[in-house]
């Protein structure tokens, strides 16, 4: 890939737009150009405050049954006996639809600009920051900050650096080796990342504390595996190339 062409990749990285093929060949890009890791950290910095300081603002009710009504009057067929009246007139049809529907496109776009840009979920969003945290940490070739099968190393290291003290599990005699942890950020906030291995795989479980849990959720993006639920107040994520079944089992096993 040509500096070029990361720089024009490098939006829609940020917007989550890249397939993940593209994607993992610009990290790649990334790991060996330290100033286009600067520019993409800054975009990312000026898209979150974008995101914190932009004002949305809901459609009147007024204004949504104004836009319908101007759809619908364009959509409606023309009566024959009106046509032949304003052809009468001298004025063709076209012409006077024509204000018509240019009120309807600007009410539409008043009425969709009003109400902000609607995306994906916000579930949907996690799924896709911790794929990528998890495709990011593969690439760099470090997919922990602290290398332990130890739980009482690898939860005392991540305890002294994030605000909440995440449950870590030994699984080994279930054939998931906990091989270390990582801090990392997920919506702008610190998570836990508990590090297994299950033969070849490696599986990224992202922990963090959560108020209100939402029901679980199993996905499939890219080739990759995605587990989500919530248990005894943590919020948990877990994403690897692992099969299916495999990592229910392992999701199953840290719920218990």
């Amino acid at each position: 890939m040509t500096r070029e062409e990361g720089n024009r990749l490098l939006h829609a990285h940020i917007d989550g737009g890249l397939d993940v093929a593209k994607a993992l060949e610009l990290e790649a890009h990334l790991v060996q150009n330290p100033s286009m890791r600067v520019a993409c950290e800054r975009l990312r910095q000026m898209s979150a405050a974008i995101r914190d300081k932009a004002h949305y603002y809901v459609a009147p009710a007024w204004l949504e049954a104004r836009v319908r009504a101007a759809i619908a009057a364009e959509a409606a067929p023309a009566r024959p006996s009106r046509h032949a009246w304003l052809q009468s007139a001298g004025v063709a049809v076209a012409d006077w639809l024509r204000p018509a529907a240019s009120f309807a496109a600007v009410a539409l776009v008043t009425w969709v600009v009003a109400l902000g840009y609607i995306g994906p979920g916000k579930d949907e969003n996690l799924a896709r920051e911790v794929l990528a945290s998890h495709v990011r940490s593969m690439l760099a070739g470090r997919p922990y900050d602290v290398a332990s099968s130890d739980q009482h190393t690898v939860k005392p290291w991540l305890s002294a650096r994030l605000a909440f003290s995440p449950p870590v599990a030994d699984l080994s005699a279930s054939g998931f080796e906990l091989v270390g942890g990582r801090l990392d950020y997920i919506g702008k906030q610190p998570v836990a990342v508990l590090v297994y291995k299950r033969r070849q795989s490696l599986i990224d479980v992202f922990v963090w504390p959560v108020v209100a849990p939402k029901l679980d959720r199993t996905l499939t993006r890219d080739g990759f595996n995605i587990e989500h639920f919530a248990k005894n107040g943590m919020d948990y994520w877990l994403v690897s190339d692992l099969g299916r079944n495999e990592l229910n089992d392992l999701a199953r096993l840290i719920a218990e």
